[in-house]
């Protein structure tokens, strides 16, 4: 390693005790010491490791966390520097309770749960006693919750005080903010209620219209022209008001058996790819069409230039798909003899299959995008359903989806 090695100019020659040299140059100069430079992940790794925090198994999470939250960024050399958020949330646990950000308490617990492994600890006395632990130090946070606060409102603007309006509330009627900062979100200021959105999209308001279950404005998330898009309720995507659905579920998957935006109006049958998707029509497409799955990333794109699709409420008699009506451009019409208008099953009816093509739907996230050839279209022709497959939409009558809802 000769790049290690102290320069001949800056080596002593052989000297011994009484010898005398002649002084050069005698000079002052004016500097000030400099702050390490921020951590790489390595080095990173190497500390925790050295705290005995995590495991080899549990560190690389650790690490991916703190950058999907915000708390680091990832700047050139892998060096992770610390935004304002990760600083005031660490400048905050710090004065409330110094054991949650020193590494002493989380390597205390790595250090019992070794002694669980060589069966020198009970496991049963450990977890009882690290949930006491962690129970006692949570109320006292939440007890001085203030402190956080104040550091919080000296480098970030208060929640009401940013964003802009965007859609209505439904307990209000007053314009809520949409917060496009990660994590996107709607806060209303008048209520001081805040509803968690999808993220990696766009967010616009749709076309004014209301859930009848709460009154909310809709909002349309859209990951991109190539991408999906589906209308949601944001007090239905934060409460969902069926059993039968999740947290963080659009229209495109809600149950409710009238409301035209729900999958009952707007879905067609079994996605042809996944197990528990569904294919639903995208109204907002339109001119280009589009029918996409409810669960996974595939895209129907079919029927380009109709003026008009529509879900019908008769079903296919081979696959019990739902039929659908659409209205062609009678100068670009695909028809045979002229005409515009055609029903049929999008699985089954020769006419629409070669109107079909389908594709998956492209992120708009950077993680999430692949080099040339990458998820591309599976060509015209393709949508058909793989045999044997049930159909899962809705109940043929409304009474039975009806009975389906209150049982």
């Amino acid at each position: 390693m000769p790049w290690q090695s102290v320069p001949l100019e800056e080596s002593l020659p052989t000297c011994q005790r009484g010898d005398t040299f002649p002084v050069g140059e005698v000079k002052m100069l004016e500097k000030q010491t400099s702050p390490p430079d921020y951590l790489t992940e390595a080095e990173l790794i190497t500390l925790m490791e050295k705290h005995g925090i995590g495991t080899d198994a549990s560190i690389p999470v650790h690490i991916n966390n703190i950058c999907q939250r915000n708390y680091v960024s990832v700047e050139s050399g892998r060096r992770l520097k610390p935004t304002n958020l990760g600083i005031v949330l660490v400048h905050g646990y710090y004065k409330i309770d110094a054991e949650l950000v020193l590494p002493t308490i989380r390597s205390a617990v790595e250090k019992q749960l070794n002694l669980i492994a060589q069966g020198k600890a009970d496991y049963r006395q450990v977890l009882g006693h690290t949930l006491d632990v962690f129970k006692r130090k949570f109320h006292y946070f939440v007890d001085s919750i203030a402190g956080m606060d104040e550091l919080m409102e000296v480098s970030f603007s208060p929640l009401a005080a940013t964003g802009k309006p965007l859609s209505r509330c439904g307990k209000c009627h007053r314009f809520m903010k949409y917060i496009q900062a990660k994590p996107s979100r709607l806060h209303c200021s008048h209520c001081d209620e805040t509803y968690t959105l999808p993220q990696n999209g766009t967010i616009k308001l749709y076309k004014e219209l209301r859930c009848p279950l709460d009154d909310f404005e809709l909002v349309l998330w859209s990951s991109g022209s190539r991408g999906k898009s589906y209308p949601l309720c944001p007090y239905c995507y934060n409460h969902p008001p069926f059993r039968d659905m999740k947290k963080g579920m659009g229209c495109n998957e809600c149950t409710h058996p009238s409301c035209q935006h729900s999958l009952s109006m707007l879905g067609i049958g079994q996605c042809v790819e996944c197990e528990s998707g569904v294919l639903v029509l995208d109204p907002t497409s339109g001119p280009k069409w589009k029918v996409a799955c409810n669960k996974c990333s595939v895209v129907a794109h079919c029927f380009e230039n109709a003026h008009r699709v529509r879900v019908s409420t008769d079903t296919c008699s081979v696959c019990e798909a739902a039929l659908l009506d659409v209205d062609f451009n009678k100068a670009k019409s695909p028809l045979p003899g002229d005409e515009t208008q055609h029903m049929g099953c999008v699985f089954c009816d020769p006419v629409f299959q070669e109107l079909v093509e389908l594709k998956h739907a492209a992120s708009c996230h950077p993680m999430h995008r692949g080099g040339p050839g990458r998820r591309q279209g599976r060509g015209r022709g393709r949508a058909r359903r793989p045999p044997g497959k049930p159909n899962p939409r809705r109940p043929k009558d409304k009474m039975s989806a009806l009975a389906a809802y209150f049982v």
